[in-house]
């Protein structure tokens, strides 16, 4: 099975308050900045204003499969999505997951009303770089220092979302 009909076996949905501990796990998992589950939790009340979606796979019955996968987590700040975090468990990756999760995003963004979006990604960080530049960000700036544990700079990106 190649990444692409694989990919197609998972599906997206809302995260929910139920998901806040596998997406927790993720987040540790992959060495994001750490938000924790007050800040994941936090975010979903503001249900009007974030998009907040999770990846699981279509197939499994067993419980491996009920996993979520993958998660996005961005807000609507004015006209700006700003997409704050994304990350695919180590063993669901190179499947299409954070792309379709991205794209997602950015779809129910404009949606409601987004016009731009924005990321912070480590400058060290080569794959997830170039998965934004595949969905079309830009390189618009640098942040000196901005990531800690351990110490890094941040590539702000910018898209342009077409309504």
């Amino acid at each position: 099975m190649n990444a692409a009909s694989e990919a197609q076996e998972f599906y997206l949905s809302q995260m929910t308050e139920h998901d806040l501990l596998e997406v927790v796990e993720i987040e540790e998992s992959c060495g994001l900045s750490r938000w924790g589950w007050e800040a994941y939790h936090a975010e979903l009340a503001q249900e009007r204003r974030s998009v907040m979606l999770v990846a699981r796979r279509h197939y499994s019955s067993d419980a491996q499969g009920q996993r979520v996968s993958g998660f996005i987590a961005s807000r609507l700040v004015a006209d700006e999505l700003h997409v704050n975090n994304v990350a695919v468990r180590p063993e669901s990756r190179r499947l299409g997951i954070a792309r379709r999760l991205l794209e997602t995003a950015l779809a129910e963004g404009a949606r409601m009303g987004a016009v731009t979006a924005f990321l912070e990604v480590r400058a060290g960080n080569a794959s997830a770089q170039a998965l934004y530049e595949r969905c079309g960000f830009k390189v618009t700036g640098r942040r000196p220092g901005y990531y800690t544990q351990p110490l890094e700079d941040a590539l702000v990106m910018s898209l342009a979302i077409r309504r």
